[in-house]
């Protein structure tokens, strides 16, 4: 595994502004055994769910205002 990659087994995982837009998998996860990335819409409600792998992300704070 490459250093500082985390493994696609985390199913919950906490996010923050910076990581928007989301997708799925994540920068910071392998890629072998990866699905094909997809955006993930979470600022309206402060959660998202992937639908390949069935991560759940949420948004640290919650909802973006204005969205």
């Amino acid at each position: 595994m490459e250093t500082g990659k985390t493994e696609n087994r985390l199913r919950d995982i906490e996010v923050t502004a910076k990581d928007l837009p989301l997708h799925c998998p994540m920068p910071s996860m392998v890629l072998w055994n990866a699905h094909p990335r997809v955006f993930l819409p979470i600022e309206q409600t402060g959660e998202a769910l992937c639908p390949y792998c069935g991560t759940r992300y949420r948004l640290q704070g919650g909802p973006v205002a204005g969205h």
